[in-house]
């Protein structure tokens, strides 16, 4: 780490990545990658208290056997350059701001009494999903989920409103901005601009999560009336403290912006990996910032909030496994029709070359389920052609398509995206049973994908009916 930390240092050398050749690569060196994904579904169901204790070892052990494969098969330089990259060019940024995101709104602390009946879970729901937005799908879960979780502990069903809050406020909500969900802030470091989802697909975003708080307070009002009636407790209004961590969002949303407008021109060459300085003074100022919040919040606040580190513990350690993991699967990916998944870019793409939405949408977003969205994302952004202007342009219903896929879709499991896996953790910590892997699957399938059935062949989502 200190050989890494000096070349940071050192002025961008023109020296030439050695990148790994993705068409000479067969499907075993995806194998890695299966099994990470079979160990985090399977773990938690099979042998919960051995993969609670040893999951970061698990997680290792895939990651090593990745980069063993990658030695063989280019050698030791190759090996070191493509993992760095996936660390410093695609993970360090992904995580910098989840771990900011994740401290700051651990200081917000919502005080009073919340009854968890079916409308005032509803109602927690759709400000959850609005705020998604504004202050990422991230803010808006550690937020509210706390809350949510004292509203409805007692009573006996209550898995289903975890559920539906991962779906809504962890992915759905964060589909009208690049501050909204990580893959979206992918496409606006690579020039989309920042309103252009807001702009294209908030009708279909209303539409989704809009029957989707219907489908659950439908489904919460009959569980309800199942349940003995809980003797009422005193009410007492709803407050906020740890305001000032609402200005330290703000500090978020502001370090993001900047990144993506001061552009100074310098950058550094770690090992093949460009690393520009915009991107390294956002990260580092939300480092500061979350710093600042732990500093500037009294540690009752956190402590009423049950707040601990290790959720984001959790989340840090699968998904570096899961970004080393996924290296050869990538490279394969970039082969296009010379590597093992040439089917993938015939089956999104006419005879004539021009992009189809629909299978845009499907494999974005059931790729994004199982491969984490963001790296989805970009890899068909780069599939699409990767030029922002064309795809914000002619190919519009292609980037909606893909938009829509890695957000929505996300919501499938609990690794499409990170802050599914924090709910579940925070959730299962304070006592409320969740799904296994396959069992929130099940269910967030049987609403979703119906959705998604709706949005293909119905003409109220036209970008996806162009081909």
């Amino acid at each position: 780490m200190a050989v890494l930390a000096a070349l940071v240092l050192l002025p961008e050398p023109a020296r030439a990545a050695a990148a790994l050749d993705g068409a000479a690569m067969n499907w075993p060196f995806a194998l890695p990658f299966a099994g990470l994904l079979l160990s985090i579904a399977l773990g938690p169901l099979l042998f919960p208290k051995f993969w609670h204790h040893h999951y970061g070892k698990i997680a290792a052990g895939w990651s090593f056997l990745t980069l063993a494969s990658l030695v063989w098969f280019a050698g030791g330089a190759a090996m070191l350059e493509s993992f760095v990259h996936a660390m410093l060019g695609e993970y360090l940024s992904f995580i910098v701001l989840l771990f900011a995101l994740y401290t700051v709104a651990g200081g917000i602390l919502v005080t009073g009494d919340l009854r968890g009946t079916p409308w005032t879970n509803t109602s927690v729901l759709a400000v959850g999903t609005m705020m998604a937005s504004v202050v990422g799908t991230t803010g808006a879960a550690m937020i509210l989920i706390r809350p949510l979780i004292r509203a409805n502990l007692l009573r006996p069903h209550n898995a289903h409103v975890i559920v539906f809050f991962i779906i809504l406020v962890a992915n759905v909500g964060g589909a009208l901005s690049p501050l909204g969900d990580p893959p979206l802030f992918v496409g606006f470091l690579h020039g989309v601009e920042f309103f252009w989802t807001t702009r294209n697909i908030w009708l279909q975003t209303a539409i989704v999560a809009g029957t989707l708080l219907l489908v659950f307070v439908v489904l919460d009002l009959w569980l309800f009336r199942k349940e003995p009636s809980a003797a009422p407790g005193g009410a007492s209004p709803i407050r906020l403290r740890g305001l000032i961590n609402l200005v330290l969002i703000a500090a978020i949303i502001a370090s993001i912006l900047m990144s993506a407008t001061w552009r100074p021109g310098i950058a550094f060459d770690v090992l093949g990996t460009r690393l520009e300085l915009q991107n390294l003074v956002r990260d580092g100022l939300l480092i500061a910032i979350a710093l600042l919040s732990l500093w500037l919040t009294p540690d009752e606040h956190r402590e009423a909030n049950g707040f601990n580190w290790e959720p984001i513990r959790e989340v840090a350690k699968l998904f570096a496994a899961i970004f080393t993991a996924i290296i050869p699967v990538l490279a394969m990916l970039h082969a296009g029709r010379d590597g093992s998944f040439a089917w993938l870019l015939s089956a999104v793409t006419e005879p004539n070359g021009a992009p189809r939405e629909v299978p845009y949408f499907w494999f974005t977003g059931l790729m994004s389920a199982f491969l984490d969205n963001a790296p989805t994302y970009l890899l068909f952004f780069e599939v699409a052609g990767g030029d922002p202007q064309r795809l914000m342009g002619e190919l519009s219903g292609t980037l909606a398509a893909i938009s829509m896929g890695a957000v929505y879709m996300g919501a499938l499991t609990y690794i499409g995206n990170a802050p599914n896996f924090m709910v579940a953790a925070i959730a299962n910590e304070r006592g409320i049973k969740m799904p296994s892997f396959f069992g929130y699957l099940f269910f967030a399938g049987c609403v979703l994908i119906p959705l998604f059935l709706l949005l293909t062949f119905l003409p109220i989502a036209p970008v996806l009916s162009a081909h």
